[in-house]
């Protein structure tokens, strides 16, 4: 402890380095990951969670992380869930802490920024570490969508409606794709073709048990659609991805919102899911205090803006703000986790920022997992850092387009060597 404080100070005295000598550097305050658990995607509406409730789900994976982290409660000082969906969200991941074991000192709150809702989350418990707010808490991201939809139910005001940017977030999400497919020429062809490797990555991953050290069981009960029967059931995998999968086979399904386009289909779209994945934060003082194992660092996030009629193509304006934040390449990242709402937005961020595609989605991505909208930042983080350690490498950056328009990137230092 002694040795890191004079290093920590020592840095302060030193000339500043940057790039990934920067980042890389290992201080007592640093904000570090000690857990990244997540529960298995289900398929929505007919998967192992179509009968089970967000607070229930929330509730179970909130007693894993005090489980798998021996971590004592009373040490937690706030958590903060991301969700899109759910109407009730400030009082569901209240209720579900108090119940999982959470002391009332406890604090809770939820975060909305659509599709980034569980990166958004794990900033602000970050952000409330980095400033000495709190020493300790919890980012979840959950979300239910066999429960709900996220279409708004009626239009804005009819002054918002004169503005065009603004009447264009409320496009659907399918049309987006669809803009972004037509106006940057991202061919049907192209847009299945992606999808097929990630099909066949994710069961490559699954098939070798690349997910099981991200992934704990969750037991439920589901209900016979014909019987009305209950049973318990324990969910320990990814339901997701479609073992075969071929560009070929993909090829033949019909598009998925024809008024609007003929290139994002069901097949090289987002999958709807339900799902959770949480990560345990602190200081790195407090890590070593606490005897808890550090996985990874935080490093930062940032958030961007762009037209909301193209929003797919976020990633490509927020990863380079993110980078030039901290004077660094994307030759230096080691893995990247890009979130796949559609195919077309994917192609198009690989094709403008240069991606090298063995390092991006290594265990496929959205189209294959499938993207529960507010847990898929917290996700990405849990299955960005397994990779990382499975590879032995470093650097990990996550990425995704937001409906309405934005983009947000997070990035972390793996320590699992």
């Amino acid at each position: 402890m002694a040795t890191e404080r004079l290093n920590s100070i020592l840095s302060h005295l030193t000339p500043t380095k940057s790039g990934l000598a920067a980042i890389t550097q290992k201080n007592p305050d640093d904000v570090v990951i000690t857990l990244a658990i997540r529960t298995p995607l289900a398929k929505g509406f007919k998967g192992g969670f179509k009968d089970t409730q967000l607070d229930y789900l929330i509730y179970s994976l909130l007693k894993k992380v005090i489980q798998k982290s021996n971590i004592d409660p009373q040490m937690v000082e706030d958590i903060c869930l991301g969700n899109v969906n759910d109407a009730k969200a400030a009082y569901t991941i209240r209720a579900a802490a108090l119940a999982a074991g959470f002391p009332n000192t406890a604090a809770a709150s939820c975060v909305n920024r659509f599709c980034s809702s569980g990166l958004k989350a794990t900033q602000d418990i970050a952000n409330q570490i980095s400033l000495g707010n709190i020493e300790c808490g919890v980012a979840i991201g959950a979300e239910m969508m066999s429960a709900a939809a996220d279409r708004i139910p009626q239009p804005f005001h009819e002054e918002i409606l004169k503005n065009q940017e603004a009447a264009d977030c409320m496009q659907p999400m399918g049309q987006t794709s669809e803009n972004v497919g037509k106006d940057f020429d991202i061919s049907r062809e192209a847009q299945d073709r992606f999808a097929a490797e990630s099909y066949q990555r994710a069961e490559r991953a699954q098939k070798a048990g690349w997910f099981d050290d991200e992934i704990v069981p969750i037991t439920t009960t589901v209900k016979d659609p014909k019987s009305g029967e209950e049973k318990k059931v324990t969910l320990t995998k990814d339901e997701g991805p479609r073992w075969g999968t071929t560009y070929e086979s993909l090829s033949k399904i019909r598009p998925a919102f024809p008024d609007y386009g003929e290139r994002s289909t069901g097949g090289n779209s987002s999958q709807v899911t339900d799902g959770a994945a949480a990560v345990l934060l602190m200081k790195r003082s407090t890590a070593l205090k606490m005897n808890q194992p550090i996985l990874a660092k935080y490093v930062g996030a940032t958030v961007t803006g762009l037209a909301p009629r193209i929003m797919g193509i976020g990633p490509s304006l927020a990863i380079p703000k993110l980078l030039g934040k901290y004077n660094l390449a994307l030759d230096d990242i080691d893995i990247i986790e890009l979130n796949e709402a559609f195919a077309s937005m994917a192609v198009y961020c690989v094709n403008t920022l240069g991606i090298d595609a063995s390092k991006m989605n290594v265990r496929g991505g959205a189209i294959a997992l499938g993207h529960p909208l507010g847990a898929t930042g917290t996700r990405q983080i849990c299955t960005g850092l397994s990779e990382c350690r499975r590879q032995k490498k470093k650097i990990l950056l996550t990425s995704m387009c937001i409906g309405t328009g934005q983009g947000m990137a997070g990035l972390f230092v793996n320590e699992v060597l």
